[in-house]
């Protein structure tokens, strides 16, 4: 399984297209979670689903490094938008990753991670460049894929994700935390988690997020059906393409 890429994802309605597309593909089962390895694009993958939160995230993470000795991890999925600008149906790449509820003060700053002296990780440069480029290129090509409600067109983004075990749907917690990090561009309920394991094991780590609400107190979409129509379709494309960029 050398030069394997893990794609992961916290719903199965996430990879239902990605698992459609598998070549060859055989399902493994290994701390209580299904693995299904095959091919993308002429490349070894392993698609996992990670659960929802941090903890859940986390244990997938570490147990596709440990057990499938994956090279790369790609996180796919939906994302609450936060930042002026980051609108429904847009799609963030993650330059960094916060626990937004991390808060062990007075012994520590707020939001730093304990015995790690940082607050942020980051994605890795070389893996964030190729996405970036995969996810232009998809948007570039494939504009009408899913026509959204308004006339503006699908916008990429690039900057801080922030994550936390709290589904943010509603007006004044989500301004709260707009206020605590301006910079921060969507927030979500996994990504800082695998961050954090792929820096302990060094392996190269980024996030790539679909925005389906605003976050707030209009947040309780249909999540089935924006991900069938939008997420599910744009996580395809955009793996697809980074899979064929891939130069290893």
């Amino acid at each position: 399984m050398l030069h394997t890429t893990a794609i992961l994802s916290a719903l199965a309605e996430e990879q239902h297209g990605l698992l459609a597309a598998l070549r060859q593909p055989r399902r493994m089962e290994r701390a209580g979670r299904e693995f299904w390895l095959g091919e993308l694009q002429g490349r070894n993958v392993v698609l996992a689903l990670s659960k929802i939160g941090k903890v859940a995230a986390a244990t997938t993470a570490t147990t596709l490094i440990e057990r499938f000795a994956v090279r790369r991890i790609v996180f796919t999925g939906v994302a609450g938008g936060l930042a002026r600008g980051v609108q429904v149906g847009d799609v963030v790449l993650g330059t960094e990753y916060l626990q937004h509820d991390m808060d062990a003060s007075p012994l520590f700053p707020r939001h730093e991670i304990p015995l790690y002296g940082r607050k942020r990780f980051q994605a890795d440069a070389s893996l964030l460049a190729t996405l970036s480029g995969a996810a232009r290129a998809f948007l570039e090509r494939s504009a009408a894929i899913s026509p959204s409600q308004t006339s503006m067109p699908r916008q990429l983004h690039q900057g801080l994700i922030a994550s936390g075990d709290r589904f943010m749907g509603e007006h004044a917690p989500t301004q709260a935390l707009r206020s605590e990090l301006p910079d921060a561009l969507c927030v979500e309920m996994e990504g800082a988690a695998v961050a954090q394991v792929c820096f302990d094991y060094g392996v190269p780590f980024c996030a790539v997020r679909t925005i389906s609400d605003r976050a707030d107190d209009d947040a309780h979409v249909d999540f089935s059906q924006f991900i069938r129509s939008v997420a599910g379709p744009y996580a395809v494309g955009i793996v697809t393409e980074f899979m064929r960029r891939l130069d290893g």
